[in-house]
């Protein structure tokens, strides 16, 4: 069993703290906030020490597993110090995304893991599902053929005035890591993007890219849109079929090129995902369950080399938006 603390108690760290202790893998020994009355309140709810200092929450309870779930300003700036911290004290971290706002600080914390042979994982939770695993597998076994374009939507109301690249940075470490998850690397991008009624960010935003094997890609996001059902889609497709990916979890359909005969994977009423929550469910238990068996830091999912390349096609995205050019990503 692993030793687990989390770092940030706002609603996301408050999940994470719950998870952890639902799951056979971990013991929560400790949570930490720099606002007092958030780290106090989890900490009578679950039953932990609480912490103000995140080197305070290392040096007593020596966890083995940090949760990074601060927030900061568009939601990536607070994830560097503790996460350097806790990589420091020896400590494997699990952090939100994105992984850092800033590109020259995410790299650093991805080259700090490596040089310690720490796990640094990213909440890319929209690839822990059965469907898109199951979307993986069939990528895997060539069932798509050579793979030709994916087109990647996803929309949800989020009304808050951050920066004017909020809504490119915060919403999209998802959605293009679906895309890369599938079809690899994005070597070059352009971005259009709008401004909704009443809105000062670029609150909608579409995406042209290409892809290192040669596929082309698209991909819209909104955070003026309802929820509503569904709120995401993902659709990869190549000379041997393609395949129809609706939410995370909700369903995938695969279309074999020439068969009318499609196969269908439909999320079970019993027995299935219940809601939002299991994906941070299962995307949490992959990293605990990878870094009990001791899987190579280089090796795990969601890894914080993945969550850096998602930032760097987004700093592209935002250099292209700005000079309204294809920009290659560095």
């Amino acid at each position: 069993m692993l030793k687990v603390a989390v770092i940030g108690m706002g609603p996301i760290g408050n999940k994470h703290a719950r998870l952890y202790q639902e799951d056979p893998l971990a013991q929560l020994v400790g949570v930490c906030d720099i606002q007092r009355d958030r780290a106090d309140s989890a900490s009578k709810r679950l039953g932990v020490p609480a912490f103000y200092e995140v080197a305070d929450l290392l040096r007593a309870n020596k966890p083995d597993v940090c949760s990074v779930t601060t927030g900061g300003y568009e939601y990536g700036s607070d994830h560097y110090a503790p996460t350097m911290t806790a990589l420091e004290a020896g400590c494997h971290v699990l952090c939100e995304k994105p992984i850092c706002n800033e590109i020259p600080q995410a790299a650093a914390m991805v080259a700090r893991a490596r040089e310690k042979g720490l796990c640094l994982g990213v909440n890319l939770n929209h690839r822990f599902t059965p469907a898109a695993l199951l979307a993986k597998k069939w990528v895997e076994e060539g069932r798509l053929g050579h793979l030709l374009f994916v087109n990647m939507s996803m929309w949800i109301k989020n009304l808050t005035e951050s920066s004017p690249y909020f809504q490119i940075k915060a919403l999209h470490p998802h959605t293009v890591d679906v895309m890369r998850y599938f079809c690899g690397d994005i070597e070059a991008v352009q971005c259009f993007a709008c401004k909704a009624p009443g809105r000062t960010i670029w609150s909608t935003a579409q995406f042209s890219m290409r892809f290192k094997n040669g596929a082309v890609g698209s991909l819209t996001g909104s955070y003026d849109i309802e929820r509503g059902h569904p709120m995401e889609r993902c659709e990869v497709a190549g000379t041997g079929g393609r395949f129809v990916l609706e939410d995370m979890w909700r369903e995938v359909t695969l279309y074999p090129a020439g068969n009318p005969e499609k196969t269908v994977y439909t999320n079970p009423v019993f027995g299935g995902m219940r809601d939002f929550d299991d994906t941070f469910r299962n995307r949490i238990h992959t990293f605990l369950e990878q870094v009990a068996q001791g899987v190579s830091p280089d090796s795990i999912d969601g890894s914080g080399a993945d969550g850096l390349a998602a930032q760097k096609v987004l700093a592209a995205a935002i250099e292209s938006l700005e000079s309204e050019k294809i920009v290659y990503v560095r």
